[in-house]
């Protein structure tokens, strides 16, 4: 991997970009704290992996603007009973107005209930398992999602977990840009040898800037013309 820009000198070309140093730096989101993420219930984060898995090759603002009939079809997404979904709750669902009846996705609802469960079996909840992730290994956190997640890879998962405040990167169109005029990939990262090379230059960016990795994401995005 060739040696990375100084972070110093990629932020000062996007707060170049988008008015000012000042002006730049009141648009960067503050990720939460580990306590407040704690203390987020776990029908929180099925909702937020829910809407996430809903908005993927679908209109945000249509699936935002739906979201209050989601919540009140299913139960609030309390994760007990959302991992108890029958098949004929979802021929049930398939039938419910309001909402975007697409029989894979309702199913994930059930799927990630279950996934969270066993999260909150294994580290007391499924706030504290994501919220003690070290955010040195955020890919391991992405791969977790993946493989015991439903449908919650690619940027799916990224943008949930950014969401609910999470110290995050998204692989977006423009930071993936950035990172290959930075030398660090030569494609969009999916191998995890990729997004290994990928968490060790945002955690170089980070350890040299103080800055959290959402930062350093937006500041990814913003170099780019």
């Amino acid at each position: 991997m060739t040696e990375l820009t100084p972070f110093e000198v990629l932020f000062e070309l996007a707060a170049s970009r988008k008015g000012g140093v000042s002006a730049f730096e009141s648009t960067l989101a503050q990720p939460m704290s580990v306590d407040d993420l704690v203390a987020i219930p776990d029908d929180r984060w099925l909702s937020a992996f829910s809407k996430g898995v809903f908005r993927a090759g679908f209109n945000w603002k249509v699936v935002e603007n739906k979201w209050p009939r989601f919540e009140e079809v299913f139960d609030g997404f309390d994760v007990g009973r959302m991992s108890m979904m029958s098949d004929d709750h979802v021929d049930g669902y398939l039938k419910t107005d309001g909402i975007i009846r697409h029989a894979k996705k309702i199913l994930s609802i059930r799927d990630n209930a279950v996934f969270l469960r066993e999260l909150r079996a294994e580290y007391e909840s499924a706030a504290r398992a994501i919220a003690t992730w070290p955010s040195t290994n955020y890919v391991g956190l992405l791969d977790l999602l993946k493989r015991r997640g439903s449908r919650l890879g690619g940027t799916t998962g990224m943008y949930a977990l950014r969401g609910m405040g999470v110290d995050s990167f998204i692989l977006s169109r423009d930071v993936v840009r950035a990172l290959i005029r930075e030398g660090v990939v030569d494609k969009a990262p999916s191998a995890k040898r990729d997004l290994a090379r990928v968490q060790a230059s945002f955690n170089q960016w980070s350890e040299e800037s103080g800055r959290p990795l959402t930062h350093i994401s937006r500041v990814l995005a913003c170099s780019i013309e």
